[in-house]
């Protein structure tokens, strides 16, 4: 079992910044994939940056050139740094851990909120 908290949502102007921490505890497999995804009111969740333990990432084209996904191996934590925010990024964030194996298993964090006011 893998426990994921994050941290760093809130409320920001249009064209700030904000950083968002995840932090994974308990059975972490070595290989595996840690990132973000979003969830707008009635929208359906969608991903937004995610970095493997090899270093491969994946970002959805709205943010690119505007976030940048990080990762501390050692410490099991992902970093997703927000700038130049829109108010179309205004979603519940939540972390995402998935282990990269047959029949490996995905968890999620609980979410934080990110508002971006115009």
């Amino acid at each position: 079992q893998v426990r994921l908290v994050e941290s760093g949502g809130g409320l920001v102007q249009a064209g700030g910044s904000l950083r968002l921490s995840c932090s994974a505890s308990g059975f972490i497999s070595s290989i595996n994939v840690m990132g973000w995804y979003r969830q707008a009111p009635g929208k359906q969740r969608e991903l937004v940056a995610t970095l493997s333990t090899g270093g491969s990432t994946t970002y959805i084209d709205s943010v690119k050139g505007r976030f940048t996904i990080s990762r501390d191996n050692a410490k099991n934590t992902v970093i997703l740094q927000m700038n130049s925010l829109k108010p179309e990024d205004t979603a519940n964030y939540y972390c995402n851990f998935r282990e990269l194996r047959v029949g490996g298993m995905s968890y999620w964090g609980k979410g934080t909120l990110v508002t971006v006011s115009s």
